[in-house]
């Protein structure tokens, strides 16, 4: 009877040590999946969609990766095995020492997101404790191309800026699926490349550039340099994350002047062949408002737009007045921040005191400071028939016409097209005709703003926004260069009809074949020799 009461209890030892070695692994895997903010349950992938461009182009995917957590207790050197994990992951030494000697969490998390040569790396240290946990890494095929306007995403996976952060909603709700954007990559790699080389041959601070579709509000392209590689999660010298295409504002200068004579031309305050005077300047009460170059004593106003006068447009705008005026612009959603998918966005900047002075500068695109793509959807209300468009980053039906009410009359834009023609053919604007497009357009060159307010002397921000075919308006083209210097080639020049207005007609020669848009130019006639 002994005999049999030890086997008993034997067997219960052997069942109570069995249901414990059950326990301790129990505890061991809830402490692993979650142990308050550190736990790696709070760092399981979530599944986003593809991102990609309208014609399918990959533009950003979740790639398999793994997230390393050790075990402290288990190694027999701390110290050690944080300087080998260190060294083999690229994480912090100090943090993982930290870490190991930290006794009130079993598990210490070595690195996030590793790749395939980092885990091989990990497993020939032969240390036990390793713990890998599926997660995913965003990858974005195209590199700088797209960077501030993808954006980027967080360790979590989350998205922190751009169409990642804009479009999280939709990522989440097609995860394993995909989200078209409006981009065009053939289109976004053209308008990169030309824009960088204009940046570096003017010397230039920042550059950037939009494509637009003046109907559907499809953003084709949007650039903005000095760009960043979004897969390498870290900045190199010169690198900037910052979309100065969104949430950037600008005086823009003349290319603002579109907008005083659209006012004119619905007010019917002025002819085209009405001659104002130019003068040496125009005096406003204690100011004087001068031209950036030379002009003639007097001028027509078709050429006061196409030789881009200051004195000329503010006495345009001045005889819409002030109130006039800031309807006008608020109409048009210059005194409002642009929304839109993407989540940089920027609040322009206006005067509080709309006097009579403030209406003179304002007319010529000085004391107001916008968003070039809030500059770009109304300026394409202004040609495009005069209806509202609202810019979109999301692929639209083919031939989707999203304009909306109507700003001005469908009259006032078919002059405007006309004059910002003429502003190509027989202005500053010459230097962006591309033979058979029919581009219209309108030079911007802008004194630069420093500090106390003060103009820096010598510096420009020059811009060139082009429609193309003007007559028939598909696509709007707008450039920007800040600070760029004038060269050898251009006579020590930097204004716009020397540096935007080229880089406009580069852009679109290369995109416009691409875009379907039919070249209209007289067929080349060869001359017959003798036979």
């Amino acid at each position: 009877m002994g005999e049999i009461q030890r086997r008993i209890v034997i067997g219960a030892g052997l069942c109570i040590a069995a249901f414990a070695l059950v326990g301790i692994r129990l505890v061991d895997v809830t402490l692993m999946r979650g142990h308050g903010a550190a736990g790696i349950a709070d760092h399981v992938a979530i599944a986003r969609a593809d991102l990609t461009d309208r014609n399918g182009e990959l533009l950003a995917r979740d790639l398999p990766v793994k997230d390393l957590y050790a075990r402290p207790h288990v190694f027999w050197d701390k110290n050690q095995a944080a300087h080998d994990l260190a060294a083999a992951t690229g994480a912090d030494e100090k943090r993982l020492d930290d870490g190991m000697a930290n006794t009130r969490h079993p598990y210490v998390l070595v690195a996030r997101q590793l790749t395939p040569e980092q885990q091989d790396r990990v497993m020939r240290l032969g240390l036990p404790g390793l713990e890998f946990e599926p997660s995913a890494k965003r990858y974005y095929p195209d590199g700088r191309a797209a960077a501030q306007l993808l954006g980027v995403t967080d360790a979590d996976n989350n998205g922190v800026s751009g169409l990642e952060m804009g479009l999280e909603n939709q990522l989440h709700a097609h995860a394993g699926g995909q989200v078209a954007t409006s981009i065009d990559m053939r289109v976004q790699y053209i308008l990169a490349h030309e824009t960088e080389a204009a940046r570096e041959t003017f010397s230039a601070k920042a550059a950037g550039g939009i494509v637009m579709d003046v109907k559907s509000g499809e953003v084709i392209a949007m650039i903005s340099v000095p760009d960043f590689d979004p897969n390498e999660r870290k900045l190199a010298d010169g690198d900037s994350t910052r979309n100065v295409m969104a949430q950037d504002v600008y005086e823009l200068g003349s290319v603002f002047k579109i907008f005083s004579f659209a006012l004119a031309f619905e007010d019917n305050t002025m002819h085209l062949d009405e001659v104002f005077p130019i003068g040496q300047g125009l005096k406003i009460g204690k100011f004087t408002i001068h031209e950036a170059e030379h002009m003639p004593a007097t001028l027509a106003a078709r050429d006061i737009l196409a030789q881009s006068s200051n004195i000329g447009t503010a006495q345009i705008a001045m005889r819409s007045g002030g109130v006039r005026q800031k309807e006008f612009l608020a109409n048009l959603g210059l005194l409002s921040s642009t929304r839109t998918e993407l989540p940089e966005t920027a609040h322009p900047l206006y005067p509080r005191s709309w006097g009579t002075i403030e209406t003179a500068t304002v007319g010529f695109g000085q004391g107001i400071s916008v968003s070039p793509l809030s500059f770009v959807a109304s300026a394409a209300a202004v040609v495009n028939g005069g209806r509202r468009i609202t810019p979109t980053f999301i692929k639209q039906a083919p031939g989707a016409d999203n304009r909306g009410a109507q700003l001005i009359k469908p009259e006032t834009s078919a002059q405007m097209r006309d004059l910002l023609r003429y502003v190509v053919t027989n202005g500053t604007g010459r230097k962006a005709d591309v033979e058979g497009y029919d581009i219209g357009g309108k030079t911007g060159s802008a004194q630069v703003p420093g500090p106390g307010g003060r103009y820096i002397p010598h510096a420009l921000r020059t811009s060139f926004a082009a429609v193309f075919p003007v007559h028939d308006p598909r696509y709007i083209v707008f450039v920007l260069m800040d600070q760029p210097h004038g060269t050898k080639e251009t006579g020590g020049f930097a204004l716009a009809a020397y540096t935007a207005a080229p880089l406009a007609a580069k852009v679109i020669s290369r995109i416009a074949p691409l875009l379907g848009v039919p070249n209209n130019a007289p067929p080349v006639t060869l001359a017959r020799g003798n036979s």
